[in-house]
Formats: structure tokens, C-alpha cells, sequence
């Protein structure tokens, strides 16, 4: 699956690395707690969240991960973006809570 797919499956907007939507997906996760994503998440290429700050990015640059996409319409501030442009991750934005949004992706063929 690519980010392009999932921009569509889950009717989110870019904001930012619309450059990297071809990029190739295999597995994702969903967690409002990075303390979780760092110690039990191995490569995982999004992560889905409703939490919205710069550890996010952090963490996601720290896993390599490629795309992070908010939940529940959730926005990032500008200082956000900028990070996750720096590093290269695609910012993604869905008006789904997380539940649907990693429930979609599942049954899209898109790895837990």
C-alpha cells in the first residue's frame, strides 16, 4: 500500500511530503502514547494518533517511521509540520478517530 492509499482510504489532507505519497507502506500502528509506540512498536511505517505535539514527530523520526496521520481532525501547529519536514514524514490529516482509521486500514490489507 502506498501513503497515496491511504490519503484516500482514510479521506485525509496533506500537509506536508506530498512529494513521498508513493511510498511504499507495509504496516502501521495507532497510540495517543509514544512511551507505548517506543517500546513495543518494531517497524512500523505510520503511526496513527490523535496527539498532537512535537515529540510525535519525534518520536516517528526515531522509529523511521514514513507518514504520521492525525486523527479526529486534529492540526498541527506550524512548528510541527516544519519538524516532520525536516525529517521527511509525511504529515497526514483524517477527520476518523482512530479506531475506524486503523480499522480501515486493516481491512485494506495494510499490517497491525
Amino acid at each position: 500500500m502506498t501513503i497515496a492509499d491511504i490519503k484516500r482510504i482514510l479521506n485525509a489532507e496533506v500537509l506536508c511530503g506530498e512529494q513521498h505519497l508513493e511510498k511504499e507502506v507495509h504496516n502501521a500502528c495507532g497510540s495517543d502514547m509514544m512511551s507505548d509506540v517506543l517500546a513495543f512498536v518494531k517497524d512500523q511505517s505510520v503511526l496513527l494518533t490523535g496527539l498532537v505535539n512535537l515529540q510525535v514527530v519525534r518520536t516517528a523520526e526515531m522509529m523511521d517511521m514514513l507518514c504520521i496521520v492525525f486523527v479526529r481532525g486534529k492540526k498541527p501547529t506550524a512548528e510541527i509540520i516544519a519538524l516532520a519536514e525536516e525529517f521527511g514524514i509525511v504529515l497526514l490529516q483524517s477527520p476518523l478517530r482512530l479506531f475506524s482509521a486503523c480499522g480501515l486500514l486493516y481491512q485494506n490489507g495494510l499490517n497491525g
